[in-house]
């Protein structure tokens, strides 16, 4: 199939790639588990096991008066470990790259049939500057809410987005499916078009 650059030059591109066909499912699991592969436990106590010290009996079994001690850090000590002690609980989803690969086709082709995806020739910017940036975008493309896809990023060009929320700017290595979805338009470079279909093809 053929695409259209800003410019109005065609541009061949993979079927496979951009007119797969939208699986809402698959994309669903593997946006879920990107997410959930981002959060962190955030409580963690140390049992019987973990804390420091009570190698040995602290005093003889027998004869002391003193009750039955097999360790100076049980729970029921000053300094013991905490009974059933609180775990960082892992959120990760076990996700097959050939899950992930179809996600981002079916969410590339997607974007490309609702005329959300827009391809360049290239695209950078000559200084560092946020204003500089902003007016290109609304000159070239008409928003300022839009994920750049490059096949490398320009240190200007990422200086000058850092500070937009809404602007994004990533390689094709670095391209996952919640940037994807998150943005309302999508622009890619021709370079980098030829790198993520050699990725997903």
């Amino acid at each position: 199939m053929e695409l259209k650059t800003q410019t109005g030059e065609a541009i061949t591109v993979s079927d496979t790639v951009f007119g797969a066909e939208y699986n809402e499912p698959l994309i669903h699991q593997i946006v879920t588990a990107y997410m959930a592969a981002g959060r962190s436990g955030t409580k963690a106590q140390k049992s019987k096991a973990m804390v420091s010290g009570g190698g040995r009996k602290p005093w003889k079994q027998k004869g002391t008066g003193r009750a039955r001690a097999g360790s100076i850090r049980s729970p029921l000590w000053r300094g013991g470990g905490k009974t059933f002690a609180a775990v960082n609980r892992d959120f990760s989803q076990k996700v097959n790259k050939k899950m992930y690969r179809g996600a981002i086709r079916s969410i590339v082709a997607e974007l490309t049939r609702k005329g959300h995806l827009v391809l360049a020739d290239s695209f950078a910017v000559t200084e560092a500057k946020t204003q500089s940036l902003i007016a290109k975008l609304n000159a070239d493309v008409g928003t300022n809410d839009i994920l750049l896809v490059l096949d490398t990023v320009d240190k200007n060009l990422f200086l000058s987005a850092r500070n937009l929320h809404k602007v994004g700017v990533c390689d094709v290595e670095a391209l996952n499916p919640v940037a994807l979805l998150r943005h309302e338009k999508v622009l890619m470079t021709r370079e980098a078009v030829k790198k993520l279909e050699a990725w997903l093809s």
